[in-house]
């Protein structure tokens, strides 16, 4: 008789398997699919490192794959106050690069 086996999926076996390089080829697909698969994470992600990491509206916009006044909508409906306007020279570099390849990539669609 035959006793069915339960075979758990670790990056280890994967890379045992050879799928993939290295665990953290693994780990980095896995991540990518589950942002595709549910864009709601990415939101949270976003708005997670924007409360605790104090990352820019611009930032947690482009984290969350949404436009800047959808991201700013996103945080008043959950409460949370918007910062508005850049508090160092670096943020705004940041949030200009941030826009820069939000425009570019509108540009080639």
């Amino acid at each position: 008789m035959m006793t069915s086996q339960v075979f758990m999926i670790t990056p280890q076996a994967l890379v045992e398997a050879g799928l993939y390089p290295d665990e953290q080829s693994v780990i980095r697909e896995a991540i990518r699919v589950l942002w595709q698969e549910r864009p709601q994470l990415r939101i949270e992600w976003a708005i997670y490192q924007y409360q605790t990491h104090e990352i820019s509206l611009a930032k947690a916009a482009a984290l969350a794959n949404v436009s800047f006044d959808r991201m700013k909508e996103i945080l008043l409906q959950r409460g949370i106050q918007p910062r508005l306007g850049s508090q160092t020279i670096t943020e705004a570099l940041e949030e200009l690069e941030v826009l820069e390849n939000v425009l570019s990539k509108e540009a080639i669609h």
